[in-house]
């Protein structure tokens, strides 16, 4: 697929593209995502930057907005005063067609500027689907898909975000990829390239990507060699060069209150999935599910203070006007002062037409009163509860410490407070998998509605049951589980939607959502593989694979394909990467990558989660030696602060009721 032409002769001048793109926006779909001028959104003189950055999250307008990551670097970036930050999403086919046609660049949304005019092209993975549109992105922008062919006038790519703690797969198509938190990273990075550059550039590209490699945080993959035993597996990865370090280690930022970000966030033109003012009230989990990265990656737990969730729910709201407040975290109902958090900000909204949501809330942490709080003003937002497994004994496998007593008491409080609808959410094709374990998934369903109507005296409730598909993930205890095929998870999913709906009074009650396995196996194929993966990203990508995190256009047979002409060359499969189960001994793709986590601690809890035993949250009891907190010389985060949520005065108090 030939790359966009490159029209501008100075492209560092970074002159508009708006008016070529303006012609174009009547032949497209939602033309409006493509426009900016968002409130909240930061145009700067182009000539007054020193460092120039251009941030993305490689989806649609409409879901790469409301990333809360890239907002909060958006934000920090732009309140330096010598450097300029901008944003570009994933344009839709019928807009890339149109570009390509009329040799219109990938742009930034905010001033319509050449995204390859910038220094530094910053790229949050929350998924490792977003790839493909990773390189149409950089297709449209005119820098060469591989890494090794770009010189001074390319900027350099930089990867982040969770998907970005094994970047192998991507490791031709990037240049640098940051593990772990990104406030302080971005501004050591942006200093490093300040200097470069005011230094005149010495030793071109390779030398500032030296500079950014000695940092010890940011991996830089053309100065690391990856050699391979006769079977195909890993033999070492190591650094070609005497000045780059074997381990690249993860960053953390410690003090939450510190970067109270998003300060002024983003408020979309265009319909967004989420329209929200959303405060991170903390980072990390010790909960220890097994399957869950986010939760591993992201240790130790670190909470903000109540003063700064209530002081940036203040400035946000008045800035944004945003009607709805997301408490946002991995289980935001284990902050050590959840209570305080949720009455306090009811008493100050209370009358107002903002309402108050947890997305993500363990069962065994919600109760009567969070549940009178988030409804304190009558408007309730939907509910979300993750049991993940269905059966007790699948759970233990998971550390998923839920039992069904504590399941059907957290629903009917939910229903005896006046909600109607809630959402359970499960995975299918987890480690020592059996039907019956997914077939419980029914039982539990039925169970949920014959315990809500007999609490309430209504028949009018429901429950959602949304299922997902396992996919093992890098630096957690299941990284050398084999995945199930799809074929045996689609099975198993026509069993339970034939158990649901056995018991029509029941079933009716009951919405059913699922992903079937063809995506997951992919997911899984990209999670964990190694540099020889990229082969067939671009393969993919070649023959049309756009928006791959999208039902509609996801093509599992694409994948298939792509993996079946590629793979062969070094003596793989598909299967390989994905239903074949690692050894102890094998060196993983990303071993070189610290996330603070011991090898051998994962691998105890591996064995641990065979056996079917259950491990301890270490926030509230002693260390289990996960390697995080002496590695980082640092220790847990918990509250109680013994403060309060300040202001208290009620927003609308001394506002005068007209007669």
């Amino acid at each position: 697929m030939s790359e966009a032409p490159v029209t501008t002769a100075n492209l560092r001048a970074a002159p508009t593209v708006w008016p070529q793109l303006e012609q174009l926006l009547p032949k497209v779909s939602k033309p409006i995502q493509y426009v900016g001028g968002e409130l909240g959104a930061v145009t700067k003189d182009w000539d007054a930057a020193a460092v120039r950055w251009v941030l993305s999250y490689p989806d649609a307008y409409e879901v790469g907005l409301p990333n809360q990551g890239v907002q909060i670097l958006y934000e920090v970036l732009n309140e330096q005063p010598d450097v300029l930050a901008e944003r570009t999403y994933a344009v839709w086919p019928d807009l890339e067609a149109q570009m390509r046609e009329n040799g219109v660049p990938q742009f930034t949304v905010d001033s319509h500027r050449p995204v390859r005019a910038f220094d530094l092209f910053g790229i949050s993975f929350a998924t490792e689907l977003g790839y493909t549109n990773m390189l149409t992105m950089l297709s449209l922008a005119g820098i060469p898909l591989d890494s090794s062919e770009r010189d001074e006038t390319h900027p350099i790519v930089v990867a982040g975000g969770h998907a970005a703690f094994n970047p192998e797969p991507i490791a031709d198509f990037v240049d640098a990829a940051v593990l772990g938190d990104g406030e302080e990273a971005v501004l050591e990075i942006t200093a490093i390239v300040r200097e470069w550059k005011a230094e005149g550039c010495p030793g071109g590209r390779d030398e500032l990507l030296l500079r950014l490699a000695r940092t010890e945080s940011v991996y830089v993959p053309r100065f690391y060699d990856v050699d391979y035993l006769p079977d195909g597996r890993i033999q070492r990865v190591v650094p070609n060069r005497a000045d780059v370090p074997f381990r690249v280690h993860k960053r953390t930022t410690m003090d939450l209150d510190a970067w109270p970000y998003p300060k002024k966030p983003l408020v979309p033109l265009a319909e967004t999935v989420h329209e929200r003012y959303a405060v991170e009230i903390f980072r990390g989990c010790t909960r220890g599910c097994r399957f869950c990265q986010a939760g591993m990656i992201t240790r130790p737990v670190r909470e903000r203070s109540i003063t700064t969730i209530g002081e940036m729910v203040k400035e946000g709201l008045e800035f944004s006007g945003f009607g709805e407040v997301g408490l946002l975290s991995l289980s935001s109902a284990d902050h050590s002062e959840i209570g305080d958090i949720c009455s306090g900000l009811a008493d100050q909204y209370e009358g107002t037409n903002v309402s108050l949501s947890l997305p993500s809330t363990r069962v065994d942490a919600f109760n009567v009163t969070l549940a009178q709080e988030l409804a304190r003003n009558g408007r309730r937002t939907g509910l979300t509860f993750a049991p993940e497994g269905g059966s007790e004994r699948i759970r233990k496998v998971i550390n998923k410490m839920v039992s069904e007593e504590d399941l059907i008491r957290t629903v009917v409080t939910a229903y005896t407070n006046g909600w109607r609808q809630v959402k359970l959410y499960f995975m299918c094709g987890l480690p020592t998998e059996t039907d019956e374990d997914v077939l419980q998934i029914a039982k539990l369903a039925h169970e949920v509605i014959k315990a809500g109507r007999a609490a309430t005296g209504s028949k009018d409730i429901r429950c959602t049951v949304s299922i997902g598909g396992f996919v093992p993930k890098p630096h957690t205890p299941f990284q050398w589980a084999s995945m199930s095929s799809p074929e045996t998870i689609d099975n198993r999913l026509k069993l339970l939607k034939q158990a649901i709906n056995s018991d029509r009074s029941l079933g009716r009650a009951i919405g059913y959502r699922y992903h079937d396995g063809q995506p997951s196996l992919i997911e899984g194929l990209l999670s964990r593989g190694d540099r020889r993966v990229g082969a067939v990203i671009r393969r993919v990508w070649e023959s049309g694979g756009r928006f791959d995190g999208w039902s509609e256009h996801f093509s599992y047979q694409r994948w298939v394909d792509a993996a079946a002409e590629t793979l062969p060359e070094y003596g793989l499969d598909l299967d390989w990467y994905t239903t074949r189960q690692r050894d102890e001994n094998e060196v993983l793709p990303w071993d070189h990558l610290d996330s603070g986590l011991d090898k051998e601690w994962l691998w105890q809890d591996w064995q641990d989660s065979l056996s079917e035993y259950e491990q301890d949250d270490c926030r509230w009891t002693p260390c289990f030696d996960c390697g995080v907190c002496p590695s980082m010389d640092t220790e847990i985060q918990i509250g109680p602060t013994g403060k309060k949520l300040l202001p208290l005065t009620p927003v609308n108090a001394g506002l005068k009721v007209p007669s």
